[in-house]
């Protein structure tokens, strides 16, 4: 095999041989210099004889050089942010209460100063408030929907269909219990002759007592007779002992001869039907359990 000398080789061979090299040199210069390759050198591990040699190409291209931030002399500095305190959340009814104070600020405002901008201002912000306290109502009607429990309706109706059905039920019971009332309860009816009340309320009292056989006994407050109570008393104190109003007529007074104690209904006029329910929830019903 034959070596052959570069001064052998034609000119323009030579000089490309040459670029070459110089093209070669300079692709590795750059590599080594490259941010990849430093940060590649970076993660791995560095013993004393590399870690001088690093030194000295910092020396070299930081230095003298001062190529400085391209070639990662110094890193950049990540800016430092101010990490304040969280500000405290107003509470809900604190929110409501100042909704409610710029409601009446802007109100106040609008009628003090009643200029276009003032008065639409507060009719704006008005109207958001109705809009909520809509969504409120709607929201609380759906939950009433889906929620047995929460929906009272359910116990007391308020629709027509429903509520008939409930009051006739309701009058059931009611005539059930009233049927045998009349073995342990009595009434008292106090009227007054000079009474208009009493001319209206007397023939009530006289159908309700006689169609459930309840005892009645009607006490003149004032000794004055009684077309409807033919058989009637004068008061001695009977009211006062009772603990009723002494000067109020008509009165009634359901009598327990069992427990041997007075149950005031009322005064004034009732209806027949509320005559009935009241004798009906006072004999039947503890407190809380009809409502």
């Amino acid at each position: 095999m034959k070596y052959v000398s570069s001064s052998t080789l034609p000119l323009p061979l030579a000089l490309g041989g040459l670029a070459v090299i110089v093209l070669a040199i300079t692709f590795l210069i750059d590599v080594a210099i490259s941010p990849a390759f430093a940060q590649s050198l970076a993660s791995k591990p560095i013993n004393p004889q590399t870690n001088a040699a690093n030194t000295s190409a910092d020396e070299l291209y930081c230095e003298k050089r001062k190529l400085g931030y391209w070639f990662y002399c110094t890193k950049p500095k990540r800016p430092e942010v101010e990490v304040l305190p969280p500000e405290p959340q107003a509470s809900a009814s604190e929110q409501l209460d100042a909704v409610t104070k710029e409601l009446r600020e802007l109100k106040a405002k609008a009628i003090l100063q009643p200029t276009r901008e003032n008065v639409i201002a507060y009719i704006r912000f008005q109207r958001e408030q109705l809009d909520r306290a809509s969504l409120f109502s709607d929201v609380w009607q759906r939950a009433i929907w889906q929620q047995p429990d929460l929906d009272y309706t359910l116990q007391r109706p308020v629709s027509t269909l429903a509520k008939r059905q409930w009051q006739d039920s309701r009058n059931e019971a009611r005539d059930s219990v009233m049927a045998n009332l009349g073995k342990r309860y009595g009434l008292f009816y106090f009227f007054a002759q000079s009474c208009g009340a009493c001319e209206v309320m007397s023939p009530i009292v006289k159908s309700v007592s006689s169609r459930w056989k309840l005892t009645l006994r009607a006490v003149s407050t004032d000794g004055g007779p009684s077309r409807h109570f033919p058989k009637y008393t004068v008061e001695t104190g009977q009211r006062t002992k009772m603990g009723l109003e002494p000067k109020i007529t008509p009165a009634l007074v359901l009598w327990d001869a069992l427990k041997n104690r007075p149950i005031p209904i009322g005064y004034g006029i009732l209806s027949a039907d509320e005559l009935q329910d009241r004798i009906y929830l006072l004999t039947s019903k503890e407190a809380g359990h009809d409502f």
